[in-house]
């Protein structure tokens, strides 16, 4: 069965998204704004357990005493996780999320990305697209590199070497190696080029 043929409902309670661009200026509360993760199961109203899932998500997500504010009051990084947190309350299977660290300042960055390697940890497949190599090199299990749509590298860390990223993206790089975190550090564009 293909992803067009399966009914938006039944999408929607095995697969969670998180969009890159979503609006931060709802009028909604947290608590509202994560109960909206339970549509795929609410016919007319929410019932008790649609009620239950949501302050179980906003529990385990930390959120309680953010639960009656604004979204538009919060932080980048406290909307990014209630954004996820209603995802969550799909209850799905596989959590996509697009560039889930864009316009979040480092720690709120971390923060994110902890939060999904928990979630990972804990059996949920989390897919991620990412633009920032470092943090895919830092808490992503496997890796996919893409280049003009097409797949370039797939594997584990190892795929993060100099000649990978210096073919993806035509710069020059090091790796630099701090115990079990790689990190790569641009050196520039290749001589010849203008960029």
């Amino acid at each position: 069965q293909t992803l067009p043929s399966i009914r938006p409902e039944t999408l929607a309670r095995h697969m969670g998204y998180v969009p890159q661009n979503e609006p931060r200026n709802l009028p909604l509360t947290v608590f509202d704004t994560v109960l909206l993760g339970r549509k795929p199961y609410i016919n007319w109203k929410p019932a008790a357990n649609d009620l239950e899932v949501t302050a179980q998500v906003i529990k385990a997500l930390h959120l309680e005493n953010l639960s009656m504010k604004d979204v538009s009051k919060l932080s980048g990084g406290q909307q990014q996780t209630v954004f996820i947190a209603r995802a969550l309350a799909q209850e799905p299977d596989v959590l996509l999320l697009d560039e889930p660290t864009a316009n979040l300042d480092l720690r709120h960055q971390i923060e994110v990305m902890e939060l999904l390697k928990k979630l990972s940890e804990k059996g949920l497949t989390v897919i991620i697209a990412i633009h920032d190599i470092n943090i895919a090199a830092r808490y992503a299990g496997s890796l996919m590199m893409l280049k003009e749509g097409r797949i370039f590298a797939q594997g584990g860390k190892e795929i993060v070497n100099q000649e990978n990223i210096e073919r993806l993206y035509g710069i020059k790089v090091h790796i630099l190696q701090n115990g079990n975190h790689i990190y790569i550090v641009p050196d520039g564009l290749p001589e010849g080029t203008n960029g």
